[in-house]
This record gives structure tokens, C-alpha cells and sequence, in this order.
């Protein structure tokens, strides 16, 4: 128990670390944040695949393969209607937030905020999984996969709550509201399979479905957007075999 909240807390401050870094280099390059992310991004889609979906199948016995491919998509469809209710975490980043009145400003940062947070829960729900399948090294890789891909997250919140005329103070509280839900998404996967270990196989694929989702939809769109894709996919292609090499040796 101790391992799952050192690592929830691990995952949902490096949000917080993302943000620092946003307050210290406030003009962060396309190209960097892309090459980063992408990276983040073949880390995630190896720990989805080899930390989730395989062993999904590998639990589920002898429906395993339906009970996996059931949960993938469960998982991808409720992200999906999330996305229908909040806008695209991309769209918000670009959003314009000089609005002229003061609550049309708060009204937005704290739609940007509720977006961030939505997100962030399915992504600490999948550490927390991991947890509770009982592999600790496969469930740190989920867990370090997703926190690289929250640093580059709270690098790109900074500016835009910044420029809505929000206090420093007031934005990296936000900052560490939106990683804290991550902690809270993890605490609860970890407890929800540990209770009902028979929806074990189940949660791992759902788990899995909204990592890939994210990937899909989020992460590489965003990367291909500013004309360096190129060096993203590179960038996710070196993140997934560092992601393979370490299962392999840990494993």
C-alpha cells in the first residue's frame, strides 16, 4: 500500500513538476513540447499494451480475448463521451482567454481546469490497475509512462491560465488541483480491483482502451500539428522501445 501511494503521488506531482518548469520557460517551443510528448506517447502505448492488455487477456481465462476487447472499447467510448461533454485539452491550450469581463475569464480557466482533471482521473484509475493485478514492476512502468506524459501536460496549462490574468499563485494551485485528481484516479483503481479481484481482467483493458484512446485522439494529434512530425513519431518509436527494453529486463 505504501509503494501505490508514493508512486499516486509520483504520478499526479509531476503534473506539478510540469508546471514549474511552465512558470520557469514560459515560451516553450512547439518542437520541444512535441518531441516530449511524442516520447511520452510511445511510453504510454507500450505500458497500455504490455502492462494492461496482455496480461488482460493472460487473467481473463478462457473469454479472456472477448472480455479484453470489450473493455478496450468500453474504455475508449466513455473517454469519448467525456470529450463530448468538456472540449479537447488541445483546443482549450489554444483556446483565447482575454475575455473582457472578469467572470467570462474565471468562467473559462475553471472549464480549462475541469477538462485537465476529467482526463487526468482515467489516467491515474489505469496506475492504480496496475496495482492491484499484483505485478509491481509492470504497474511502475504504467505509472512512470503516465507521469512523463503529465509533465509536458503542465508545461502547456501555465501560459494560457497565465494569460486569463490569473495570479501565479491562483494558477499553480490549479496546477496541483488537476494533479491531485490523478492521485485520487489511482487510489481508486487500485482499491476497486483489489476489493472485486473477478473484474480484474476487465478493469486492466479498460484501463488499456483509455490510454490508447488518449494517445489517438490527444497526444498525436497535438504532436503532427506544428510541423514536426517527423521528429515525433521518431520520438514515440524511441519512447515505446525504451518502454519494451525495460519490461523485458524487469520482467
Amino acid at each position: 500500500m505504501e509503494m501505490v501511494l508514493l508512486t499516486a503521488l509520483g504520478v499526479g506531482g509531476a503534473t506539478v513538476i510540469g508546471s514549474v518548469i511552465g512558470f520557469v520557460f514560459k515560451k516553450i517551443s512547439h518542437k520541444f513540447s512535441d518531441i516530449v510528448l511524442a516520447f511520452a506517447a510511445g511510453v504510454m502505448l507500450a505500458a497500455a499494451v504490455l502492462g494492461l492488455i496482455i496480461p488482460s487477456v493472460e487473467y481473463g481465462g478462457k473469454f479472456g480475448l472477448l472480455i479484453t476487447v470489450a473493455g478496450i472499447f468500453t474504455g475508449a467510448v466513455c473517454l469519448n463521451l467525456i470529450d463530448k461533454l468538456v472540449p479537447h485539452m488541445h483546443k482549450l491550450v489554444g483556446a483565447d482567454f482575454e475575455g473582457n469581463k472578469e467572470n467570462e475569464k474565471l468562467s473559462k480557466v475553471l472549464l480549462f481546469v475541469m477538462a485537465i482533471a476529467i482526463h487526468n482521473l482515467p489516467e491515474g484509475i489505469a496506475a492504480g490497475v496496475g496495482f492491484g493485478a499484483g505485478n509491481t514492476s509492470e504497474a511502475l512502468l504504467i505509472a512512470g509512462g503516465i507521469a512523463l506524459q503529465n509533465i509536458p501536460e503542465g508545461m502547456v496549462i501555465i501560459a494560457p491560465m497565465l494569460a486569463a490574468g490569473i495570479s501565479s499563485k491562483k494558477t499553480f494551485v490549479c496546477a496541483m488541483i488537476t494533479g491531485l485528481v490523478e492521485v485520487l484516479g489511482t487510489l481508486l483503481g487500485y482499491f476497486a480491483v483489489s476489493i472485486a479481484s473477478a473484474i480484474l481482467p476487465f478493469a486492466l483493458a479498460f484501463a488499456g482502451g483509455t490510454m490508447l484512446y488518449v494517445i489517438s485522439d490527444e497526444m498525436i494529434p497535438e504532436t503532427h500539428a506544428h510541423g514536426s512530425e517527423r521528429g515525433a513519431t521518431y520520438a514515440l518509436l524511441v519512447g515505446f522501445c525504451v518502454m519494451l527494453v525495460s519490461d523485458v529486463l524487469l520482467g
